[in-house]
């Protein structure tokens, strides 16, 4: 750029300041640092005096190599300014210069531009000063992520095992990862806890840092949370990020088996599913669950047993053995499991009795059980009795039946068994009904019945009043015999049943008195005979006009009434004279018909 006409004037006032001794006063303020996060503009502020004033002020604008050489990256004169050329900053940066302020901007900045940064003033006298700013660009790391290991750990490791890996990214400064256990950080204190920590510097002038813990296991680690905590740095700050949370497995022998029944709760019974749970308090996979009882032995799935339809034979000690393969190491437990039982009811005498008539009946019921019974008799779904024992001191005909002793379990609901005695009194038969029965038929042929009881069961047998013997069909009942006779009448009979057994007989007299049918068809000619007359004399007396509905020639529904147009003809023993009534009771004279 060509000097203006004022330059020699300039020039010539320099020489003029230097021949006579006179020197200008500049001096420079800055701050120590400037911090700002990447991508965002940077402003980096020279504050200076002079008393030359602004027009021959020059101001300049440095930065340090990593010789320490000076890099120059603007450059403004009294009459000239621009960025240099070829430089990192030559299209980043522009100056603002307010009064005694030269404002660097730097736009974009990137961790690259972490430089020291001089500014340099000059007057027209050879006097100048400067200041120097650190630029520090900060960029915030990537979220951390954590790993942890898949497979379990064992407590038997002698060296120390890997928990996970903690890994963050893209941050500037570097940035620092602490790891945690249940909120307590871990420090790297060999063998117990190792930590190792590695940093990539990336392409971008970024820092990745990796932190892998190792650590040696204990049982009570098997719940703990770890995770790893980042702390990076911002403009004017210190900021902390945590990753994830993370588990480990962790393998440890038991110290104790435990054996219990799942199913069902309370007592057992016979016939139930039994469902034994095994379990220890150890965690190791490699590892094989037995159950014992008595001489066998049960592979357990799932840690659970299922035994169906239990017997009493399968109570008894159960044992459950857990071992470890890898260590041979091996522990047990063990229960007691007691199967309640209620054998079949069994009465005596068995199945039947009989005793005499008057005389005393006893019977006992018992059936075995491994808890306290309760007995009930009952007699045609009644209840007769409570009791072991069933008793009766004198025993009747009615006494006789079938009897069922019922045994249950108060305990357990469907713990019942039972059995039934049939009891038969001895004596002699009873006929059911009357001694006389009368019996009226118009029928030629006719049924009847005989039913006896007793024991041992009657025999019956028909016989009539003039000595004939009547084929008849009998069976047994419950508590004696049933006859069903036919046989064909022609007159009145009397028919005799007669039961008898080792104690006597009883007789029941029938006494049949048939109807003859032609009287019956004599009356129903009568009774239609009759009825044709009466049809006859109500014809005569309509064609009369005697009968409500028809008087004389007229038609009586053609007349009107004022009252109603149904009239009743009402004649009197001593007068001819006709008296009509309506239907509400009022009297018509004839000439009104």
């Amino acid at each position: 750029m060509a000097l203006p006409d004022t330059a020699p004037l300039l020039v010539g006032l320099l020489l003029l300041f230097h021949a006579f001794g006179a020197w200008a006063i500049v001096e420079v303020t800055m701050e120590d640092k400037v911090e700002v996060m990447a991508g965002e503009t940077a402003q980096i502020t020279c504050m200076f005096t002079t008393d030359e004033g602004l027009g021959g002020t020059t101001i300049q604008w440095f930065y340090v190599l990593p010789n320490k050489e000076r890099q120059r990256i603007y450059n403004k004169e009294p009459m000239h300014e621009a960025a240099e050329q070829n430089t990192l900053f030559t299209h980043r940066i522009s100056l603002n210069v307010n009064g005694t302020a030269a404002v660097l901007a730097i736009r974009d900045v990137g961790v690259r531009d972490n430089l020291e940064f001089i500014c340099v003033i000059k007057t027209l006298t050879p006097e100048e000063a400067e200041g120097r700013t650190q630029l520090q660009v900060f960029k915030s790391p990537t979220f951390p992520t954590i790993e942890a290991v898949e497979t379990g750990i064992s407590v038997n490791e002698e060296a120390p095992s890997k928990i996970g890996s903690c890994r963050v990214k893209n941050g500037y400064p570097k940035p620092n990862i602490t790891w945690y256990r249940n909120n307590m950080p871990l420090r790297n204190t060999p063998p117990e806890v190792v930590v190792t920590s590695s940093t990539t510097i990336e392409s971008s002038g970024l820092f990745s840092v990796q932190s892998e813990l190792t650590m040696k296991v204990k049982k009570e680690h098997k719940d703990a949370v770890f995770y790893c905590e980042v702390i990076y740095f911002v403009p004017g700050a210190t900021k902390m990020t945590e990753s994830q949370h993370i588990n480990i497995t962790v393998y440890y022998l038991p110290t104790e088996v435990n054996i219990w029944v799942e199913s069902p709760k309370g007592k057992i019974k016979e016939g139930d599913t039994l469902e034994l749970r095994c379990d220890n308090n150890g965690n190791y996979p490699s590892s094989i669950t037995t159950i014992k009882h008595q001489n066998s032995e049960y592979s357990v799935e799932n840690k659970t047993m299922v035994r169906t339809n239990v017997k009493r034979l399968d109570g008894g000690v159960y044992e459950c053995t857990f071992e470890e393969t890898d260590n041979f190491d091996e522990i047990s437990g063990s229960t007691k499991v007691s199967v309640n039982y209620l054998e079949s009811a069994v009465i005596t005498p068995k199945d039947s009795i009989a005793v005499m008539e008057g005389e005393e009946l006893k019977a006992s019921c018992n059936a075995l059980s491994s808890l306290q019974t309760s007995t009930t008799w009952f007699k045609n779904e009644k209840l007769v009795s409570k009791g072991n024992t069933l008793s009766v001191k004198s025993a009747t005909l009615e006494t006789a039946g079938m009897y069922k002793c019922v045994v249950t379990v108060p305990e357990m609901e469907g713990m019942k068994t039972s059995s039934t005695l049939q009891v038969n009194v001895k004596g002699s038969p009873q006929i059911l009904g009357p001694d006389v029965q009368e019996v009226e038929t118009y029928e030629t042929t006719v049924n009847l019945t005989c039913s006896a009881t007793g024991f041992p069961a009657p025999t019956i047998m028909w016989t009539t009043s003039d000595g004939k013997n009547l084929n008849a069909l009998q069976t047994e009942t419950e508590d004696g015999a049933q006859s069903v006779v036919t046989f064909k009448i022609t007159s009145n009979v009397k028919v005799f049943c007669n039961a008898s057994n080792d104690f006597g007989s009883k007789v029941v007299e029938f006494n049949i008195k048939t109807k003859s049918k032609g009287f019956v068809i004599a009356i129903i000619i009568i009774a239609i005979f009759l009825l044709a007359i009466l049809g006859s004399v109500l014809y005569f007396l309509y064609k009369k006009g005697r009968i409500c509905g028809r008087s004389g020639k007229q038609d009586f529904s053609k007349r009107k009434s004022s009252k109603d147009n149904i009239v009743v003809e009402m004649k009197s023993d001593n007068t001819e004279e006709a008296i009509l009534l309506g239907v509400n009771g009022e009297k018509q004279q004839p000439n009104d018909q």
